[in-house]
C-alpha cells in the first residue's frame, strides 16, 4: 500500500494540472454585444444587418454573440448615434440626417447629385469617408456606411411639373428638406416610421425617398403616384458604428473579423438597396399606382432649381474650413467612377 501512494500522488497532481489547463477554455464565455437598428425587422436593410452579425459570430468561431434590437426598440432612430457613444448599445445603425447639423461633412453625401442606384451611392459614401475621415465621427468606431438609391417623389396626387408640386407638404429629412423647399414645396421633417400614418391622414401630401420605401415601409398603400425625378436624385447616408471603448476591448482577431466582414457588407447593403428598389417599383405598380417620368425640359427645370443647394453647401462648408468645394467635386468624381460598376 505504501508503494502505491507516490503513484496516486502523481495521478492526483496530473489531474489538477489538467483541470487548471482546461478550465479557462471551459469557462470562457462569448463576448456579448448589442446592436440597435432603426429599421423594422422585416426591412431588407435590417435583415442585412442581422446577417452581418451572424457572419461575425460565425467567423469569430462564436467568440462574439450579437443581439440585434430592430425597429428602434433599444434606441430610437434619432438617438441611435448618441446611444452608441454613451454605451446604451454597443453597435448602432441609423441615419446621419436624423440629427441635422451634427455631421456637416457627411451632409455633402446627401446632396442632389444624381445618384443612379444604391450600390453606387453606398460605394461612394464609404470611399468619401475613407478619403476625408471627418472629425465629427471621431467619437465612434465606424464599421461601414451605406446609402439608398435615388430619392424620388411619392405623392397622394400625381406630380408632373414644378407647378403641381408648389406648396405641397412633403415629408423629408436632412438636406432633402432643402430639395423640397427649392422645388417650391413645404418640407415636413419626420422619420420613416411616422410617414405612413402621416400620409394616410393627410398630414403630409407626399414624401421624398427611394422607391423601396413603397414596399419596405408599405407607403405604396397610402400614395397614388411616383415622380421619376432622377436628375435631382439624392441619397441618404446611414452609419453602422460601434462604441470605441467596446471596440478597444475586443481581441485583435475579433477586430480583424469585424473589419473584414464590414468591408464585404458595403456591397451587400448596396445591392440590397437596389433589389429593394426593384421590389418597391413592382409593388406600387401592382397596387395600380402611377410612375411618372419627367419630360426632358421639365427635368432640366428641376435640376436648375436645386443647383443653388449644392453651391450653397460648398460655399458654407468652405467658410467653416470643411473643404466643401473639394467634397462636392470628389463626390461627383466617385459617382462617375462607381456608376455602371456591378
Amino acid at each position: 500500500m505504501k508503494m502505491q501512494r507516490p503513484f496516486l500522488c502523481v495521478l492526483t497532481a496530473l489531474a489538477v494540472l489538467f483541470t487548471l489547463a482546461v478550465l479557462p477554455e471551459v469557462e470562457a464565455k462569448p463576448i456579448q454585444l448589442t446592436y440597435s437598428i432603426f429599421f423594422p425587422a422585416t426591412h431588407a436593410q435590417c435583415q442585412a444587418g442581422v446577417e452581418w452579425a451572424q457572419e461575425v459570430e460565425k467567423r469569430s468561431n462564436g467568440q462574439v454573440q450579437i443581439t440585434v434590437y430592430p425597429g428602434g426598440t433599444l434606441t430610437q432612430a434619432n438617438q441611435c448615434y448618441d446611444g452608441v457613444v454613451n454605451g446604451i448599445s454597443d453597435i448602432g445603425m441609423s441615419v446621419f440626417a436624423y440629427t441635422r447639423g451634427r455631421f456637416p461633412v457627411m451632409e455633402a453625401v446627401d446632396l442632389p447629385l444624381g445618384y443612379p442606384d444604391g450600390l453606387t451611392a453606398t460605394r461612394t459614401v464609404n470611399a468619401f469617408y475613407e478619403k476625408f475621415r471627418p472629425a465629427e465621427l471621431s467619437d465612434v468606431k465606424v464599421l461601414y456606411l451605406h446609402a439608398h438609391g435615388p430619392g424620388l417623389l411619392h405623392t397622394r396626387t400625381p406630380v408632373k411639373s414644378l407647378e403641381d408640386l408648389k406648396a405641397m407638404k412633403i415629408r423629408s429629412t436632412g438636406l432633402s428638406a432643402k430639395v423640397v423647399e427649392a422645388l417650391g414645396a413645404v418640407p415636413v421633417a419626420m422619420p420613416q416610421g411616422a410617414t405612413y400614418e402621416s400620409l394616410q391622414k393627410g398630414v403630409v401630401e407626399g414624401t421624398f425617398g427611394p422607391i423601396e420605401v413603397l414596399k419596405g415601409w408599405r407607403q405604396a398603400e397610402v400614395i397614388k403616384a411616383t415622380t421619376d425625378c432622377y436628375a435631382v436624385g439624392y441619397t441618404t447616408a446611414m452609419f453602422v458604428v460601434m462604441n470605441p471603448q467596446k471596440w478597444a476591448q475586443l481581441p485583435p482577431d475579433v477586430q480583424e473579423v469585424m473589419t473584414a466582414v464590414s468591408r464585404e457588407w458595403v456591397d451587400v447593403h448596396g445591392k440590397s438597396w437596389d433589389s429593394a428598389d426593384a421590389a418597391g417599383r413592382e409593388f406600387t405598380l401592382s397596387l395600380g399606382n402611377a410612375i411618372i417620368p419627367l419630360e426632358e425640359a421639365e427635368s432640366a427645370r428641376w435640376t436648375q432649381a436645386v443647383a443653388p443647394i449644392i453651391a450653397e453647401y460648398a460655399a458654407s462648408a468652405d467658410q467653416k474650413g470643411l473643404k466643401g468645394t473639394e467634397s462636392v467635386s470628389e463626390l461627383q468624381r466617385l459617382i462617375g467612377e462607381f456608376s455602371g460598376q456591378k
